[in-house]
């Protein structure tokens, strides 16, 4: 453990390196997170322990802790031994570490290892998440990041982890970073490069990593994943002796996704016989303030022995008729009865201060709120859904790599990276979109032959690579009704151009086919510079950026990516006929999105993309593309 002045650490491994020492944790700070002569620190850090195959934890970390009982060691400047516990936590904050032992403390959380990682210049995220993965004392992985070493990497092994089909085991996260100014932040702390939050978003969905919000979040998930099975669906029975917070409980349960569904008349009748008149039997089961500890025992025995309940929270608020400890007792003795996960929400602090204390003693989650519960039930359901995902696979097209080569090397030999929208459409043809029916016309004559050809109306839109956005520049005309108007629009699109771009170079006008009524939806790709390519699907049309109605993954992505890239949208809704409307053709824009996946997965060399709008007509009658832009890589 080396704890020195920043200027002397490479000395100090060097002589590590020369006596065979192959682990070392470095707490000491001063190197890339201060910029300057601290990057050049750190980078003869990472000489000497390639050097010597070191394996360096840090530096700028708090240190490791291993609470195995044949270790039993603490290793970090931290005060407090935490508890042993099944759940390893990785940080790449030091200071944060040392509040979460106090809070893990309090909360009766324990850990297996404790690992701080700091700047990461020899161990990162990837290297632990390996060793955790096969260790048997760690069920649940909780990590606080702040960047990622090797996205990619840790997709694939997140993955393992989260879909392993022996020992599953959950990845809970926290990334700091995600607005503009809390991504400078993590720069100037860790000296990290902070991705685009979005790409982290599809890494964490992509592989089944669950995301918190805020360290609370992080916490309460960790509570429930480390004590409680999974549950086998997604309905829920919520226990209460009280209204309103069995009304917040299902808000909160149902926004989620999950199902407070009614009792059958078989548990209403079981029900019945252990409750009052004045209890409705009703889901939530309010058994009204008088409830004691018999009324909660029966009711969970029944609800809990239903095979249609997968999952149960109770609700205590403390009366003067309530025995807190006894209620407790009781949840505590059904809990282990039946394997199903309970949580628990006790309102107040030192009313029902020790009922807590009984519960989490006992490993059954408590919470402060019913909101908070419910969101603790949700991602337990979530992940039995990660676990239970059908087979899926990555789609292969017989694309005509060739043509879209051909195209990409021709713009680029002519000194461009904005393809323009012709030349987008052939590489897109290549690989088998429903493209437009196009005609690029160079003069005004050529023009009223290709809407005669196309058959009128038509659209029309200037072809030029120093126009990007057409209706920005009087680019764009709709509804050509004939050859004479086609004249005169290919002549007005090209003075409104030049009369805002003196000299543009224009290459002729697009003339396009109007298409009937359909939805609008966008595809898009953006390439990381670190992840690769982030594919889109939204809300389509002028608002994109307003609405923002997005989801986001990775390529590649599987067929069940591309269909869940859509349904986690408001546009699905749409698209699956929200209020009688039509049913549009959703595995259409599935095929798209997959084939969208294959194009970026082959050429590096397209940097954006975008398709907007697709229209997608009703079902079983496709979708077509009628604008895309590509811009190539420098």
């Amino acid at each position: 453990v080396v704890i020195v002045p920043a200027l002397v650490v490479p000395s100090i491994l060097e002589e590590c390196g020369e006596r065979g020492i192959k682990g070392v944790i470095t707490i000491s700070a001063g190197f890339k997170e201060i910029g300057g002569r601290g990057i050049e620190l750190e980078q003869k850090v990472r000489e000497v322990i390639q050097k010597y195959d070191i394996s360096l934890i840090g530096p700028n970390c708090l240190g490791v802790i291993n609470t195995a009982p044949d270790i039993s060691m603490n290793a970090t400047f931290g005060t407090q031994m935490p508890l042993e516990g099944n759940i390893a936590f990785l940080s790449q904050s030091g200071a944060l570490c040392v509040a979460v032992l106090d809070y893990a403390k309090e909360a009766n959380v324990g850990f297996s290892k404790f690992i701080s990682m700091g700047n990461k210049a020899g161990v990162n995220e990837n290297t632990l998440l390996r060793y955790l993965r096969e260790d048997e004392r760690t069920h649940v992985i909780l990590m606080y990041l702040e960047d990622l070493s090797q996205g990619r990497e840790f997709m694939a092994l997140a993955q393992e982890i989260t879909d392993h089909p022996v020992r599953p085991k959950p990845v809970i996260a926290l990334k700091a970073g995600r607005t503009v100014i809390g991504a400078k932040a993590v720069s100037s702390h860790t000296g990290s490069l902070a991705g685009s939050d979005r790409v982290y978003d599809a890494i964490f969905k992509q592989s089944g990593v669950i995301r918190g919000n805020t360290l609370e979040e992080i916490f309460d998930y960790v509570k429930a994943f480390s004590t409680q099975p999974l549950p086998k669906g997604s309905h829920v029975a919520i226990v209460t002796n009280s209204g309103g917070p069995g009304i917040l409980a299902t808000d909160a349960i149902i926004t989620e996704g999950l199902k407070v569904p009614p009792f059958s008349e078989d548990t209403k009748k079981r029900l019945r016989k252990h409750l009052s008149d004045a209890v409705g039997l009703n889901n939530p089961l309010d058994l009204i303030a008088e409830a004691q500890e018999q009324q909660y025992e029966a009711s969970l025995d029944i609800l809990l022995a239903d095979s249609d309940i997968h999952s149960a929270m109770v609700i205590l608020t403390p009366t003067a008729f309530t025995h807190v400890d006894a209620v407790a007792h009781a949840i505590v003795r059904k809990a282990k009865k039946y394997g199903k996960p309970v949580v628990c929400c006790f309102l107040g602090v030192y009313d029902v201060s020790r009922g807590v204390d009984i519960l989490e003693e006992n490993n059954i989650p408590t919470y402060r709120f019913p909101e908070s519960a419910g969101r603790v039930l949700a991602e337990l359901t979530k992940f039995t859904w990660w676990l239970n995902k059908p087979p899926t696979r990555i789609r292969e097209y017989d694309a005509d790599r060739k043509t879209a080569a051909k195209m990409i090397d021709f713009v680029r030999g002519e000194g461009r990276t904005f393809l323009m929208e012709h030349e987008a459409y052939s590489i897109l043809q290549a690989y088998g979109f429903p493209v437009i029916r196009s005609k690029l016309a160079r003069t005004a004559e050529e023009a009223a032959a290709a809407g005669a050809e196309i058959g009128f109306p038509v659209a029309m839109k200037i072809a030029s690579p120093d126009v990007i956005h057409k209706f920005d520049f009087g680019g764009v005309r709709l509804n050509i009704q004939n050859a004479a108007e086609a004249e005169v629009t290919f002549r007005d699109i090209t003075d409104s151009v030049l009369g805002r771009i003196p000299g543009a170079d224009i290459k002729g006008i697009l003339v396009e086919e109007m298409v009937g009524k359909g939805q609008e939806v966008i595809l898009g790709v953006n390439r990381d510079p670190q992840f690769g390519p982030l594919l889109m699907f939204g809300l389509g049309g002028i608002y994109v950026e307003v609405l923002e109605d997005v989801s986001f993954r990775l390529a590649p992505v599987t067929e069940l990516s591309a269909k869940r890239m859509i349904r986690t949208t408001k546009t699905y809704k749409i698209l699956d006929g929200y209020r009688g409307g039509p049913l549009y053709d959703i595995e259409a824009v599935e095929d798209c999105l997959t084939r969208l996946s294959q194009l970026v997965m082959d050429f590096e060399a397209i940097r954006e993309l975008d398709i907007n709008p697709l229209i997608v007509f009703e079902k079983g009658r496709g979708c077509l593309i009628v604008d895309a832009r590509i811009i190539l890589s420098d």
